[in-house]
């Protein structure tokens, strides 16, 4: 007797469906990454298989190996077309969420489809750990992962509800911890010294592997959070931004505009820095200083001086008047990049883009001086 849609429980097939389907993303779309970039996801993709921790090594050669047989695998498959997934017999679109997943929210795996950077296809197949609501919306914490792709975005929106992927969630903290042990920035030791890691100035690397799961479940809520703010945003609607990134992908129109979304997501009334004032978090909000940097710190210059502030006095005020302030700005930004949205299917690629660096570019400061 087939069980419903509803209540069905992934099988082998149905992880195979969607791993074959994420192979085909990277074999599509590795080419939007720099080299780095690349070889630090096909690292991670590959300890992932292999069950390794993330800060277990592999031996080099190994590793080589194993990504010169990934690269030969995706020039065979490249062209082809994703799979629909089987369910009860039946083909089911690979961006149809609801029918593998179901109405009932009892599921104890879900399935994940969407877009990342340049809007390269995502797709997974995860355990279910646990139900929150926060801020009246829905979070799923997910455990266990038996199909991903390489970007694998460790939090995002699906059909109203944040989830968070806290494998990947692992890997990145991992990584994202070792890429600025070099740093001289204070809020990067602030966050390190919250949780003594420094030991005579440098990062207790085998403390890290001890305390890392810790992190993942204290800092969570940085991640919940800004996700919340994507969910509720509508100065910058996720469609818009659709529109212009499917247009100009892996071009400065995407990266500013991804840029002035994740901030306004950020300083939302009731998005993460919000949040951070409210409960006054200090490891959460050390942690949040040190992943604006780039565009986003170009977005958002009051952040630094109020984190001195903060750090000289723990000024709390200090950080709510200056989330107050960016975001009062950057909606400024987003009507601009909304109204050039708006009126870009009747206008040349070339146009667009003058009007993009005239309007928005130019009053940030980041002129291209060949448009």
């Amino acid at each position: 007797m087939n069980l419903p849609i509803e209540t069905v429980v992934p099988d082998e097939q149905l992880i195979k469906e969607v791993q074959y389907n994420c192979d085909i993303s990277d074999a599509r779309d590795h080419g939007i990454y720099s080299m780095c970039s690349l070889v630090l996801k096909l690292r991670n993709l590959y300890k992932w298989e292999k069950g390794l921790q993330p800060w277990s090594e592999p031996e080099a050669a190994e590793l080589l190996d194993w990504i010169e047989a990934r690269e030969s695998y995706w020039e065979e498959i490249a062209q082809q077309e994703f799979r629909p997934l089987t369910l009860n017999g039946r083909a089911c679109p690979v961006d149809d969420v609801n029918a593998v997943n179901g109405n009932s929210g009892t599921q104890p795996y879900i399935y994940g489809a969407g877009h990342g950077r340049s809007l390269k296809a995502i797709f997974f197949l995860a355990e279910v750990v646990d139900h929150l609501s926060m801020e009246d919306c829905p979070v799923l914490l997910l455990g266990r992962e038996h199909a991903r792709e390489m970007a694998s975005p460790f939090a995002m929106v699906q059909e109203g509800q944040v989830l968070v992927r806290t494998e990947p969630l692992r890997y990145f903290l991992y990584d994202h911890i070792q890429e600025l042990r070099s740093s001289c920035r204070s809020s990067y030791r602030h966050f390190l010294n919250s949780y003594g890691l420094l030991a005579g100035g440098e990062l207790d690397q085998q403390k890290l592997s001890a305390v890392l799961d810790q992190i993942a479940a204290n800092e969570q809520n940085l991640f919940i959070y800004h996700e919340i703010g994507e969910l509720l945003e509508d100065s910058l609607d996720s469609e818009t931004q659709r529109r212009l990134i499917g247009r100009f992908p892996g071009s400065v129109i995407e990266f500013v505009s991804r840029a002035v979304r994740d901030v306004l997501a950020d300083t939302h009334p009731r998005g993460v820095l919000a949040h951070l004032v409210k409960v006054r978090k200090e490891s959460t909000l050390a942690l949040f200083v040190s992943f604006v940097d780039g565009l986003r710190q170009e977005l958002f210059p009051e952040l630094g001086l109020a984190w001195k502030g903060f750090v000289e006095r723990q000024n709390w005020d200090g950080l709510e008047r200056a989330r107050i302030d960016c975001r009062k700005r950057t909606q400024r930004v987003a009507a601009k990049i909304v109204d050039i949205a708006e009126r870009a299917e009747d206008q040349t690629d070339k146009a667009v883009q003058k009007e993009f660096n005239d309007v928005v570019l130019v009053p940030l400061g980041l002129e291209i001086p060949q448009l």
